[in-house]
């Protein structure tokens, strides 16, 4: 994930994937190299299929296979539409719950601490970023582990942070659940959820 570090893929996506707060591209909002500001050849159907498929797989910090697996399995479930099923799968992984419960500044921090086991689900520590959290579940930054340094400021950084409307956060505790599936609407409309459903069903 080198080039998520430097922002390159950032830049060459046309939109910011790091969740960094510095983040080149808010800068420099144009391919990277020394053609980039001129930059302007369109793309093929397959081509802006692509790039919509790598910028919902790098937001994420997936893999390939990763991806590709959450996106076949919401077009073979049959329990709601398949664009709403991929962003439920994405947004209910543990990473992106710690992540939006404000517990980490980016995804990839959030990955951090759920894979060195800072995070507990119902009181038993799941250390597997992909984990399919639940409406219901309880997700909480273990009790030892608050005590830590890497969460000195964390009830500072919460007091002035508002979670998702799906999800309940208490931040005297460090604690949060699902209440509800999350919204899809915005997310579909920014994402081109329909193109990457095209590009897997080649």
């Amino acid at each position: 994930m080198r080039s998520i570090a430097n922002c390159k893929t950032c830049r060459r996506l046309g939109m910011s994937v790091c969740g960094r707060e510095k983040c080149a591209f808010k800068r420099k909002p144009y391919p990277p190299g020394v053609h980039g500001k001129a930059f302007r050849r369109g793309l093929s159907e397959f081509g802006a299929e692509l790039k919509d498929k790598q910028r919902v797989k790098f937001l994420y910090g997936l893999r390939e296979r990763q991806f590709e697996n959450y996106v076949l399995s919401a077009i073979a479930q049959s329990a709601m539409p398949t664009d709403e099923a991929i962003v439920a799968k994405l947004e209910m992984r543990l990473d992106n719950v710690v992540y939006r419960l404000g517990f980490a500044k980016t995804r990839a921090a959030a990955r951090q601490l759920v894979n060195h086991g800072h995070i507990t689900v119902n009181g038993k520590r799941v250390n597997a970023p992909s984990y399919q959290t639940k409406i219901g579940d309880e997700i909480r930054v273990k009790q030892s582990s608050a005590q830590k340094a890497l969460f000195a400021d964390l009830s500072t950084t919460l007091k002035k942070y508002s979670a998702p409307a799906w999800l309940e956060l208490n931040k005297t505790d460090f604690s949060g659940k699902a209440v509800a599936r999350p919204p899809a609407g915005d997310f579909i409309k920014s994402y081109n959820l329909s193109s990457i459903v095209e590009y897997y069903s080649r």
